[in-house]
């Protein structure tokens, strides 16, 4: 977990310093940390049982990320610095719900193995989650955008 943090804060230091200074956020790293993130995402489908097709590292599969390149002097400047600290009660929610998606998804393999379907209900509590979560990390972490992510599960 340490080291989780460790290596976010040395991808997110420099897109910080970037903003904070320039006011710029380099193309090239937005489209690294999109596919990043899509990867990630793909990672997460997987072992949520949401899909059955292992990540591919270059196709989309069935999780589609969108989002949208923040033009150069959109974002605030000083915002970068603090955001992370206004997003403390996603944080807290988030890992509250993250449990509850753990939880489910070992219910929800139960219930494949026994039933062959996973239950609609559980797959859209565990799809709502992650596009919080998604919205809180292009919010904190991505810093593509200044605007605050709603308390949703919705999209």
């Amino acid at each position: 977990m340490i080291i989780m943090i460790m290596i976010r804060g040395v991808l997110v230091a420099p897109v910080v310093l970037m903003i904070l200074f320039k006011k710029k956020y380099p193309r090239w790293w937005f489209e690294w940390n999109l596919n990043m993130t899509r990867f990630s995402y793909r990672i997460n489908a997987y072992v949520y049982l949401l899909t059955h097709d292992y990540p591919n590292t270059d196709e989309e599969q069935s999780v589609h990320i969108e989002m949208e390149y923040p033009e150069n002097g959109t974002l605030s400047r000083g915002l970068p610095l603090i955001k992370w600290l206004l997003a403390i009660p996603h944080f807290i929610v988030l890992a509250i719900l993250m449990i509850a998606v753990g939880v489910l998804t070992i219910i929800a393999w139960f219930s494949v193995m026994i039933f062959d379907r996973y239950p609609k209900a559980f797959f859209n509590f565990v799809v709502g989650v992650l596009r919080w979560n998604l919205r809180v990390q292009a919010y904190t972490n991505l810093l593509i955008t200044d605007k605050y992510p709603p308390f949703s599960l919705k999209s």
